[in-house]
């Protein structure tokens, strides 16, 4: 009967809802975009091309793991127990997480799928991989080094002890803080102890070398302890020399040490500020204080000889950390014919410069992004560096200059959301010919992540597109196309730069925004009470350096197409400014049929007309709000100068208002206090005016208005096709669904009253009138405690009720419903879950995209120098080391099984084979090792041969030059004898 009732009241005969029954609102959890948590630590895999982004344990979301490819490529990897993600790294096609809890797991990168996992013997200080190795190396706090068998996915008995505690056994809690292995010569492990430095040799089973780093009396370093007195400042990182000649270790106390790897000398000991720190000088006087050393990156070119270090941390304590800074130090001088004196210049540099981080937040972590090796600890020719900041939020910079890039189409959108964080985010749907024409053309560098390759989808779904706006806090806004679980045509991002449109960098706070659903024109409102309206089209100051000075006109329009970005060469474009300054906007609303419709906090509203463009309405609640009659004469008194209200939703529409009997387009604008006034725009010479038809008062704040056609329940927004039939003299007959915290009203514009139902459980936060395609329209709302709700039109009765269990609570006012029935809501700081409320139940999938491509191959490993391996070296091939760390009894890798299979089937193929000789291509792994150690002994014995040849040919040479000699002395004494009888 209520239902029946409420369909009189409001005059909608027909029953939109019959067909709707409960069991059909059951939500699908279709999709996540966005980090669910604080970012912990990043890693790039420069031969597939793909980043991993790993979390924090968060009371928003467990640790997790999300590895990104091109385009809209992702997989999520979540750990089993919930923790904090420590560190992550790619080896081959596997990627190997550590977690705060000294779990370490191993997941396939292509299921997305965790292949093992085990937990350390001990906390776990560092971890060490390799793309070549099937070993994973485990650092832990008491010194001790464990090895993990990848291949075999089992511990390995290899461990190693803490060798600086036996070195020094009357020491106490010596923990070990870095280890890396050498870049040319994998039989090389350095390790890094908080009292010094070991390298050890797989081959020899022993450190070779010890480097301790002691300032002496006199000298500088040393921190803030007394100068008369050795100091030994305590190690926090280690590294090696790209080529390994050198080796650095940075200290406590800001010093930079650079030792001689081969004998273990100091070249030079520095700060980012002074030089030969350890040298004792005349009146030392301490260092300024310096801030601790976060990650060294000693980074290189193509030409490994060519590097330089990378540094995060080691400022003044009385500067901000800021920052990251780069020491170029040029191409390695020629160790063998250089003296100390050439080496130590070559440590001071060539120039040092800074990579630029906002202010207020320093780096906490960052990773370089290669071209093309995974080798030299992923510091090869790097063209990017992303740097992790103490806020969260992720930087991207071009390296090594260190100029911003942007995350638009270079990186997937969910990063966007950290890049900066996200702050305001709205929905449109957009006609599909209408997105498919949004590609914008905008200068850009080389993609950063290429990789992976995305599974196929159905076909579209809907031909409108939810196209998202998400505003950031660098007061930029990206748009794209979010999907609807189907093959989204167009997937590239749309950009527009708030900050240069209204040439002021500071203080740019985005407060509302709005695309106009068939025209794709963009209006953005800030805090500081300006609008900002964007077309899309072509940008004549393309690659110009265009004066960006307008003159200020408050309270009018203002042309501001000088101000577009000169990398835009066709997008969308800033077009005019408007200054309304009533303080910030609070509501914005563009339309298909040119007009733009303006709420400020202080309780204004305008209406502009893009014709012009002009302002066709501007006025104060005010004046057209009178005071509740309801209320008593002394309430009045005492409310009216306390009582504030202003727009908080704007919709526009067509239909027919009241007893008129004509349609025209109407303007509905929603207060926070209840109101809902009722704007009707008609034709007024060669424009349009604006006139009060009239305000419907409600209960509290309006969260929805909904313009829908009374007989089918379609929307009568105010699009073109609409518009066009108003000079047809075609008739809506139209009605509003307005939805307020406390109830929901249907009604005839612009006073009737209309039916009604309340809300008496909890607030709603978001609604709108959506369909389920052949079954008919609901209103669908989302409530305060966590649920959504579906309620028939016109009876307002109760049909579903779901959980929304993945929404933050505190976000719940800026969830978002759409007519299709999706619902957007924030599960936390800096990501959104997409709700399609008329599915089947389905809960969030993992996607089947594909990560890995079994075609790119790692290129080899870089090696020892001919020279060196002639004259000796001890070189450990990974074949080697796979015997040394797993024993006799292991059985052969993977890695060396489908090596043997590839040799066997190039022998089948022929002589033909361009890869393997005939001899080469009949022999396995272990026939391949004897032969490589025959020829080496065999140039060992050329070499030999040739040495004892070059002493006997010298050897001959000197006993010819001395019977030269004894002749030449016998002749000249016979001579002078004779002399003397002639």
């Amino acid at each position: 009967m209520a239902s029946f009732l409420r369909g009189k009241q409001s005059g909608m005969q027909n029953d939109l809802s019959a067909n709707i029954v409960p069991e059909l609102f059951t939500p699908d959890d279709r999709a996540r975009y966005g980090i669910g948590s604080q970012v912990s630590c990043i890693a790039y895999e420069p031969v597939q091309s793909l980043l991993a982004v790993a979390t924090n344990e968060s009371k928003y979301d467990a640790g997790r793991i999300y590895v990104y490819g091109q385009s809209r490529v992702q997989k999520t990897f979540t750990p089993p127990r919930s923790s904090s993600i420590a560190d992550v790294q790619f080896c081959a096609n596997r990627l190997i997480s550590l977690d705060t809890k000294n779990e370490v797991l191993i997941w396939d990168l292509n299921t997305g799928k965790r292949i093992t996992g085990f937990r350390a013997p001990g906390m776990v200080s560092c971890m060490v991989t390799d793309p070549m190795l099937d070993w994973c190396f485990l650092g832990t706090q008491s010194g001790e080094v464990f090895a993990y068998d990848l291949d075999r996915e089992r511990l390995s008995t290899f461990r190693l002890p803490n060798f600086w505690t036996e070195r020094e056994p009357n020491a106490r809690a010596i923990p070990l803080v870095s280890m890396q292995l050498h870049p040319r010569d994998v039989g090389k492990l350095l390790i890094a102890y908080t009292h010094g430095l070991a390298v050890y040799s797989f081959k020899q089973n022993q450190p070779t070398k010890f480097y301790e780093y002691t300032v002496p009396p006199g000298a500088p370093g040393g921190g803030n302890q007394l100068v008369e007195t050795a100091r030994r400042p305590k190690v926090t990182h280690a590294l090696w020399h790209p080529t390994g000649t050198f080796i650095l270790s940075a200290h406590d106390d800001g010093s930079l040490v650079f030792w001689d790897a081969k004998d273990g000398r100091i070249v030079m000991a520095r700060t980012l500020y002074d030089m030969n720190v350890d040298q004792p000088v005349p009146n030392p006087g301490t260092l300024d204080s310096k801030h601790p050393y976060v990650r060294i990156a000693w980074c290189c070119k193509q030409n490994p000889e060519d590097s330089g270090i990378l540094i995060a941390g080691g400022q003044r304590l009385n500067e901000p950390p800021t920052g990251l800074t780069f020491i170029e130090l040029g191409v390695t001088p020629n160790y063998a014919t250089s003296s100390y004196q050439i080496l130590a210049d070559y440590i001071k540099g060539k120039q040092q410069s800074t990579l630029e981080t906002p202010i207020g937040a320093h780096v906490e972590n960052f990773c370089l992004i290669p071209r093309y090796s995974p080798h030299f600890a992923g510091a090869q020719d790097p063209i990017a560096v992303m740097a992790l900041l103490s806020s969260g939020e992720i930087l991207t910079m071009s390296f090594p200059r260190g100029y911003p890039i942007s995350p638009t189409n270079q990186l997937h959108p969910s990063l966007s959301f950290v890049h900066p964080f996200a702050t305001k985010l709205e929905v449109s749907i957009l006609d599909r010919e209408r997105w498919l024409g949004m590609v914008e053309n905008r200068s850009q560098g080389e993609p950063l992540v290429k990789g992976g390759a995305e599974a196929p989808h159905p076909r579209r779904r809907f031909e409108g597109r939810t196209i998202i706006q998400v505003a950031h806090a660098d007061s930029t806004v990206r748009i794209w196309d979010v999907g609807h679980g189907d093959d989204i045509e167009n997937s590239l991002q749309l950009q527009v730069d708030l900050a240069r449109a209204l040439d002021r960098y500071d203080d740019v706070n985005i407060t509302a925004m709005s695309l106009a659903s068939g025209t794709g024109e963009f209006a953005v409102g800030t805090s500081k009470g300006e609008v900002v309206i964007y077309r899309w089209g072509g940008n004549q100051f393309f690659n110009k350096n265009q004066s960006q000075h307008v003159e200020a006109n408050p309270g009018g329009l203002t042309n501001i197409s000088v101000r577009t970005e000169p990398s835009l060469k066709s997008g969308l474009q800033p077009f005019s400014l408007y200054e309304m300054m009533q303080g910030p906007i609070t509501a914005i609303k563009a339309s298909d049929a040119g007009f733009i419709a303006v709420g400020s906090q202080n309780g204004f509203i305008s209406i502009i007309d893009l014709r012009g463009p002009s302002i066709m309405f501007q006025g104060s609640m005010t004046e057209f709000l009178k005071p509740d009659r309801r209320s008593s004469f002394l309430k009045r008194s005492s409310n009216a100068a306390t009582t504030k209200d202003w727009p908080v939703i704007i919709e526009f529409g067509v239909m027919t208002l009241g007893e008129d009997k004509y349609s025209s387009i109407c303007c509905f604008v929603g207060t926070a206090l209840g109101k809902v006034i009722t704007f009707k725009l008609l034709p007024s010479g060669s424009g349009y005016s604006a006139t009060l038809a009239g305000v419907a008062p409600l209960n509290d704040k309006v969260v929805a208005i909904c313009p829908i056609v009374s007989d089918t329940g379609k929307p009568a927004y105010a699009t073109g096709p609409a518009v066009a039939g108003l000079r047809e003299g075609k008739h809506v007959n139209g009605l509003l669904v307005v939805v307020t915290q406390s109830e929901a009203r249907i009604f005839k514009p612009a006073t009737a009253k209309g039916a009604s139902k309340s809300f008496d459980e909890c607030l709603c936060d978001a609604a709108a009138v959506t369909e389920y395609p052949l079954h008919g329209m609901a209103l669908v709302g989302v409530f305060g405690d966590r649920t959504t709700r579906a309620f028939t039109l016109p009876g307002l009765k109760e049909v579903g009720n779901a959980s929304l269990l993945m929404m933050d609570g505190s976000r719940s006012e800026s969830s978002i419903v759409t007519q299709n029935g999706e619902v957007f809501c924030w599960t936390g700081p800096s990501e959104i879950a997409i709700v399609q409320v008329w599915g089947n139940g389905k809960e969030l999938e993992n996607t089947a995209d594909t990560l890995v491509n079994p075609d790119l191959a790692i290129p080899p490993r870089p090696t020892i120098s001919n020279m060196q391996w002639i004259s000796g070296t001890q070189y450990v091939s990974p074949t080697d080391l796979d015997l040394l760390i797993g024993g006799p009894d292991r059985p052969p890798s993977k890695r060396m099984m489908n090596a043997t299979a590839a040799i066997e089937r190039d022998a089948r193929a022929g002589p033909s084979s361009p890869t393997y000789t005939a001899a080469g291509s009949q022999e396995g792994w272990g026939d391949y090792l004897t032969r490589q150690l025959n020829e080496r002994t065999e140039k060992l014995t050329l070499l030999n041969d040739s040495m004892d040849s070059a002493a006997d040919s010298s050897q001959r040479w000197a006993n010819d030059m001395s019977k030269y000699v004894n002749q030449q002395k016998r002749r000249m004494i016979l001579g002078s004898v004779t002399s003397k009888f002639t």
